[in-house]
């Protein structure tokens, strides 16, 4: 493995020569996972890997599967679906539902999302699941978060109502946020509306809980979360010019307390930091060995922009390395994935980026496989010799 050090500036950085590094922010919740959506940088992790009760924020996985469904036809959202009496029993936030019911699916899923309704996701659980039952959907919740890369995430409900073993990471449900944004931007919209007055039924209980929503700064969802045992929480993304910024975050003590926070480390990711170009399409970083080419060496490029997020008041300095496995045998095409830049922004995680071939190098004629293969020789026949003295 090759390695090939290097000091990288940002231009922005190099004209202000600031040298004051960012503070991390700090924050009450008992685990909290920020993250910038647009370049993918990780600005907070605090526990964000404890599996935690995640109260109503578990929702966001009864509406990804719902998603799916309408997606996939087995779903319309014009459906009407009944309502068992399990349904009908849950407590909490809900929709008011009873046995009488037959409730469109389009209803369902906005009852979930504005109201929190924990009936309505127990009617799209019986629907969906394989045996009938919302802990058989519950299960098969689990499965699916698995396959999407949630490794810390384990349901025992639809609805996140409190239950042994119902468990959720902040990263997961950033994870999971970030899955509902970009796999599902037609039913996106709705975790921005602030309102829904289901049937009339229910008058006091027809606002939103997200308390970004009003504020004008961007936020469009996602989901707050509270019980006893997990504490005050919330899933949210906001969206300003170019840039969108995804949270997780629980365990505060009152609702007050979740809305300071909430719209704090909204204001701190897009105002602490920027996104840059550090490196253009196409520019030569490096280069990589070739072995049996027609040339010897062949320039390491990044395919596209290479757009890194950083700290608005620090040095701007990225140290960077360049590795790969060489010397690389030919033929190489142009664009072939041959490296890797490690770049190790100040005060942020490392970002990989990978690095192609420049140019095409194709096999060398009779002479340079002579010469390899003399090298070869030459170099085993001084082992032979070394070996022997």
């Amino acid at each position: 493995m090759f390695r090939s050090a290097l000091k990288l500036l940002s231009a922005s950085a190099l004209a202000l020569g600031i040298a004051t590094s960012i503070h991390a922010f700090e924050t009450k919740a008992k685990a909290a996972f920020v993250i910038d959506h647009t370049t993918g940088t990780v600005l907070m992790a605090k526990n964000a890997d404890d599996a935690l009760p995640p109260a109503s924020m578990s929702k966001l996985m009864t509406l990804y599967m719902a998603f799916e469904a309408v997606r996939d036809g087995r779903l319309s959202m014009t459906e009407k679906l009944p309502v068992s009496q399990h349904a009908m029993n849950y407590g909490g936030s809900t929709m008011f539902l009873d046995t009488t019911d037959r409730v469109s699916v389009e209803d369902l899923l906005r009852g979930i999302i504005v109201l929190s309704g924990n009936d309505a996701c127990a009617v799209i659980a019986e629907t969906l699941s394989p045996d009938g039952t919302e802990a058989g959907f519950a299960r098969l919740m689990t499965r699916r978060a698995r396959q999407m890369g949630m490794t810390n995430s384990t349901f025992a409900n639809s609805n996140g109502w409190p239950a042994p073993g119902h468990r959720m990471s902040m990263r997961d449900l950033a994870l999971l946020a970030n899955h509902l944004i970009t796999d599902f931007p037609e039913f996106y919209p709705m975790f921005s509306e602030t309102e829904f007055a289901f049937d009339g039924r229910a008058p006091k209980n027809t606002q939103n809980r997200n308390p970004l929503l009003k504020l004008d700064i961007g936020a469009d969802g996602l989901k707050t979360g509270h019980t006893v045992e997990a504490g005050y929480g919330l899933v949210g993304s906001a969206k300003q010019e170019n840039r969108r910024v995804i949270f997780a975050f629980s365990g505060l003590d009152t609702v007050q307390e979740r809305a300071e926070i909430s719209e704090q480390i909204v204001n701190w990711a897009f105002r602490q930091f920027s996104e840059t170009t550090l490196i253009r399409q196409g520019e030569r970083l490096a280069e990589a060995d070739v072995w049996m080419g027609k040339i010897p060496r062949v320039g390491l490029v990044p395919a596209e922009d290479v757009e890194v997020l950083l700290p608005v008041l620090s040095r701007g300095k990225v140290e960077g390395e360049v590795i790969y496995n060489g010397p690389i045998e030919a033929p190489i095409a142009q664009g072939q994935r041959l490296a890797e830049l490690v770049l190790s922004p100040e005060g942020l995680p490392k970002m990989r980026i990978p690095l192609v071939a420049e140019t095409d190098v194709p096999e060398g004629g009779f002479g340079v496989r002579l010469r390899a293969a003399s090298s070869v020789l030459m170099s085993q026949f001084g082992l032979l010799v070394e070996e022997a003295s």
